[in-house]
């Protein structure tokens, strides 16, 4: 029986998430580690796994928009860190004072980190999550042609649900559901995994670092954000997120967790109240990424007076210093080819393209669409094949090749997109993977 969990509604970037504090009940067994000494997971673990549908609208549980996180292989980790009690939730972010009742999500600490997921054995009987019995009953743990099928996802969102995944299961991942198929063994998608040989099963996962990262970190303001409260969400990471930085009257202050959403911090301007920003950041390590690299970008026009969309992208420069005289600028993403499309007084568009993720014989290619200067009601991106080169299937566009040639336009729920704004959409392929000369068009 293929059982999809229940997920969070979405949630407002500018408010914490708030939960009924229920009756605490006796505890079922003992419990594990707390989230502090489960955050090092280099060596496999044993867990379920199930799936859900999409992250809650307009924020994951980390604070970032599905159609601008780096991959579409996400999971979901746990809340809470209390087995057998399947009736307490705690307002989130938790009080340090709970950390042997936090589960891996740990206050969104491990948000926009990397886990490699290995399939594991599959129940014959019923895994359905009920409180209080055996994960697989009235069956058995089987292995089949799927065991050993692997794929990199990224930590997106959080599972707080009162059912015995979630509660009895320190090291329990929700999956995404668009993701089942795409597990690789043999060099090849599996492809057939889901729904008839799935039935939620057993997964050893670990933590891992960026796979085959290059490029920099994006910086994207939130839905609400202004001078006097800039929220930001930081991604593309190397290796997690666990603080950010920023630096006003001469000094480098610690920028404030938005709620629980673990990429999205509070910043404060170079001078108090004002619209210049200059940050750095540290990864999961506690080290500043890139020997303490300085980003320095300014409130977008875009957003006066307050940021409208879920998610506004900005440019920014690199420094070593706040008071360097800055001279590279930034850029989005791994291998990428860019072009701009429009006339110069109308909608104009830009089409980035990036690899993220690569097997022998096929890829994962993703394509970022940032509006120009003003704001645009539909896009198109087309561009053409590599030889031996053929699209499998694509999400969040409508997509259709003819021969070598492919054109991706926006569906209902992304065409609109702000001044300065973007989407992202992504495809799967078979052959070598390449970076394409992108063509961009927008009315």
């Amino acid at each position: 029986m293929n059982l999809p969990r229940s997920r969070h509604p979405g949630r407002r970037a500018r408010l914490a998430v708030l939960a009924t504090l229920c009756t605490l009940v006796p505890l079922a067994a003992a419990q594990p580690a707390s989230a502090l000494e489960l955050t090092d997971i280099s060596t496999p673990v044993t867990g379920q796994a199930t799936w859900f549908y999409a992250l809650g609208g307009p924020y994951g549980g980390c604070g970032m928009p599905q159609s601008e996180i780096d991959s579409q292989n996400f999971v979901a980790l746990n809340v809470y860190n209390l087995p057998g009690d399947y009736s307490t939730f705690y307002n989130r972010p938790m009080a340090a004072s709970l950390a042997d009742k936090m589960g891996l999500w740990n206050n969104g600490h491990n948000c926009g980190r990397w886990v490699e997921v290995t399939i594991g054995d599959y129940c014959t009987g019923d895994n359905d999550g009920a409180m209080n019995k055996p994960f697989c009953r009235n069956g058995e743990w089987v292995t089949d042609k799927y065991n050993g099928a692997k794929l990199n996802m990224l930590v997106a969102d959080s599972c707080g649900d009162g059912n015995a995944w979630c509660r009895d299961d320190p090291y329990h991942l929700d999956l995404a559901e668009a993701s089942l198929n795409k597990f690789v063994k043999d060099g090849a998608p599996v492809g057939d995994m889901n729904p008839n040989h799935w039935n939620n099963r057993k997964i050893s996962w670990k933590f891992i670092e960026a796979p085959d990262y290059s490029g920099d970190i994006r910086i994207g303001f939130l839905q609400s954000a202004q001078p006097w409260w800039p929220a930001i969400a930081v991604s593309h990471l190397p290796n997690g997120l666990h603080g950010v930085e920023y630096y006003q009257d001469g000094t480098w202050k610690t920028a404030e967790m938005n709620g629980d959403m673990g990429q999205s911090y509070i910043l404060g301007g170079t001078s108090p109240g004002g619209s210049d920003f200059s940050i750095r950041v540290r990864d999961v390590d506690d080290e500043l990424i890139n020997d303490g690299r300085v980003y320095n970008f300014t409130f977008p026009s875009s957003c006066a007076p307050v940021c409208q969309g879920a998610y506004t992208a900005t440019t920014y420069t690199t420094s070593t210093s706040p008071e360097e005289t800055v001279t590279t600028t930034s850029s989005d993403g791994t291998v990428t080819t860019t072009t701009s499309g429009g006339s110069s007084d109308g909608p104009s568009c830009t089409a980035t393209y990036r690899n993220s993720q690569a097997w022998p014989g096929g890829f994962q290619g993703e394509v970022t669409v940032t509006a120009g200067d003003s704001a645009v009601k539909n896009w198109t991106v087309s561009w053409t094949t590599g030889s031996g080169e053929s699209i499998i299937y694509a999400w969040n566009t409508s997509l259709t090749t003819s021969g070598t040639s492919v054109t991706a336009k926006s569906v209902a729920y992304n065409a609109a997109l702000a001044a300065g704004g973007s989407v992202t959409f992504g495809f799967v392929a078979n052959g070598s993977s390449s970076a394409p000369a992108l063509s961009c068009s927008a009315s």
